[in-house]
Order: C-alpha cells, then sequence, then structure tokens
C-alpha cells in the first residue's frame, strides 16, 4: 500500500497524517461482530494537515456533522466485514470529501427577468383569479 492518498492531480496527503483505529462493528452480524475489531475509524486534523490553506477554510466552513469544534474530520467505516475494506472506504470517503472541498463555488449573480417574462405572468395570475372567480356559489 503506498504512503500517500491522492486527492486529485495538485493535492496529495501523507497516510501520516491520518489517523485509524480499529474496532468492533455495530449492529449484527453474529459472533464475528462481537469477536473481530472489523471496524475502522478515521480522524483527520484539518488544521494540522497538510493541505491548502483555501481548502481547510472551506472544509472548516462546512455544516457537517462530522467535523468536530475542533476541525478534527471523523469518518467510522463498517460497512464491509475485512478491516481491509473498511480502511481503503474511510480513505475513499476522505478523499472525496477532501475533493469536494476543492471545488469553488462561483458566486450566484442576481438577475432581473425581462418586461416580458414579467407580463406572462401577470397575464397567468389575471387567468387563475378568473378560473377561480367562477368556482363561487351561483345565485338562482
Amino acid at each position: 500500500m503506498s504512503e500517500t492518498l491522492f486527492i486529485n492531480r495538485q493535492i496529495s496527503l501523507p497516510l501520516a497524517e491520518i489517523e485509524m483505529e480499529a474496532m468492533r462493528a455495530q449492529g449484527a452480524g453474529g459472533q464475528n461482530v462481537n469477536k473481530v475489531s472489523s471496524a475502522v475509524h478515521l480522524r483527520f486534523d484539518i488544521h494540522a494537515s497538510s493541505l491548502p490553506e483555501d481548502c481547510k477554510a472551506r472544509l472548516l466552513a462546512r455544516a457537517d456533522h462530522r467535523i468536530t469544534s475542533d476541525g478534527v474530520l471523523v469518518i467510522k467505516a463498517q460497512q464491509f466485514r475485512s478491516q481491509q475494506k473498511n480502511r481503503e472506504d474511510a480513505l475513499q470517503r476522505l478523499a472525496g470529501i477532501i475533493r469536494s472541498a476543492t471545488v469553488v463555488a462561483r458566486p450566484r449573480v442576481a438577475t432581473r427577468p425581462t418586461a416580458g417574462a414579467r407580463q406572462r405572468r401577470l397575464n397567468t395570475k389575471k387567468q387563475r383569479s378568473q378560473t377561480k372567480a367562477l368556482r363561487g356559489k351561483v345565485d338562482p
């Protein structure tokens, strides 16, 4: 296994910055769950990492329940029965989260509706109003 986690062409992380701990998985699974430590807890300290500063800022600004108030990203992987597969799953999920933080969102440009669009909107409102007015009680 390589000593580096590749995020994209520009960014890669040394595995020394990622802390992984094996533990017993939760849930159903028979005796295997009770005996084998196959789940993996991955902890990644965003502040102490070698990520670019803008990427760190975007990661920390997220409203993600997996990021603690200290700036540590915690991922729990327990989908597979094998500890190695859970390790790989946790690393891939970490890479995906960091990859999504590298994308800079374009700022929204405020636009105004055209005069024709405003007129069409008012016309449909008038038609709808007339339709609803015809639904009232009929006087004999």
